[in-house]
């Protein structure tokens, strides 16, 4: 198994159609146990006991520099080590510029930018004491291309501003054993799609992506699976597309 005796935090891992989610299956089938951090209303105690046992469901808010300290020290409580961190945790609106409020720009960019830094800081003393770790931060095609379908350009904004980070914090903490990498997911069918795209719209995305259909949770996980694994041990402030040649680039 890939991530046997290892220890995987996955923030805004409760939803059953996430990414977050479908990432801690596969993490947990490899052998890791997982702690899922998410808000109180998203259960994150029952996701992780969806699982099996021997897997942790903590309430976290990923905006909340004193909430994020707090999971990582529960974790590092319950499994003593953590290996590797999945900064999952984002939102979206569908806006555009001269819509943007300054209450809609910070609440889309606490989520993703500053719920990455801060649970990153969280995580990154125990990595550096053990010199290894893995932190995968999920950006998005929209922070490439300039805007996506759900997401307004303060979306865009945060998800480029997780590629610049990741990439700063990887330069920063290479020296220390920890790799920090990106991916950047194209249109992936979770509980944000779901709902708000028609069978038609749907069969029209696809014919304009190489692979033919919409991404599936597990397609994201798989990769987050390589990175956060021995396999990828020589990968640190790289950026992988997930979005099935939506993108080529």
């Amino acid at each position: 198994m890939l991530l046997k005796d290892k220890v995987a935090v996955i923030t805004g891992g409760a939803g059953p159609n996430g990414l977050g989610f479908a990432t801690a299956k596969l993490m947990a089938a490899q052998g890791a146990r997982v702690a899922i951090l998410d808000l109180v209303r998203a259960e994150p105690q029952a996701a992780a006991a969806r699982l099996g046992t021997g897997h942790l469901g903590l309430v976290a808010d990923v905006t909340d520099k004193a909430s994020c300290d707090a999971a990582a020290a529960a974790v590092l409580k319950a499994f003593g080590r953590i290996d590797c961190l999945v900064n999952n945790a984002g939102i979206t609106q569908p806006v555009k510029t001269l819509e943007i409020t300054g209450a809609d720009y910070d609440r889309i960019l606490d989520v993703s930018l500053r719920g990455t830094l801060y649970m990153s800081q969280a995580v990154l003393p125990a990595m550096r004491e053990k010199t290894s770790g893995s932190i995968i931060c999920i950006s998005s095609v929209s922070a490439q291309r300039g805007g996506g379908i759900f997401g307004g350009p303060h979306y865009s904004a945060a998800k480029a501003g997780v590629l610049g980070l990741a990439r700063a914090m990887a330069r920063e903490f290479g020296i220390d054993g920890v790799r920090i990498n990106c991916i950047t997911p194209g249109l992936i069918e979770t509980d944000i799609t779901q709902g708000k795209l028609t069978p038609e719209r749907k069969v029209q995305i696809a014919a304009d992506i190489p692979l033919a259909r919409l991404g599936r949770a597990d397609d994201v996980a798989g990769v987050c699976l390589f990175l956060a694994s021995d396999l990828s041990g020589y990968c640190t402030g790289i950026t992988l597309d997930v979005n099935g040649g939506m993108l080529i680039h």
